[in-house]
């Protein structure tokens, strides 16, 4: 007999199911929820920081900046967290934050782009 993913009582029924009640069947789904939003905060919070921290420092007009690796670990940016990465047509890695790409060299060096809002 199988038994709900909850609150572990027998289930009566049809052969699929997975919950004894519709309690059940919400209060598991309510605390996937939460967990969910707990790490998609934290995630969003990291990205909203490094897109900060890439706007402070190139300013308004420019379109393209080379800096050293140190600057952004002294603005304790986090080199981890992206939105999404694209190769150019050389091969070579962009990692992005929103409408910000960095590229990184062997030689500590960062080359940052900023393309516009679409």
């Amino acid at each position: 007999m199988k038994k709900c993913k909850v609150c572990h009582k027998e289930i009566v029924g049809r052969r699929d199911k997975i919950f004894c009640s519709v309690k059940c069947k919400n209060y598991y789904h309510h605390q996937l929820r939460k967990n969910n939003d707990k790490a998609v905060k934290e995630i969003n919070k990291i990205l909203n920081r490094n897109y900060g921290i890439l706007f402070e420092i190139f300013g308004s007009n420019i379109r393209q900046i080379t800096i050293d690796r140190t600057i952004l670990e002294n603005y304790k940016f986090n080199f981890t967290y992206h939105t999404h990465c694209r190769y150019n047509s050389k091969g070579k890695l962009y990692r992005y934050v929103y409408n910000f790409a960095w590229m990184e060299f062997s030689n500590d060096k960062i080359m940052i782009l900023k393309f516009p809002k679409s």
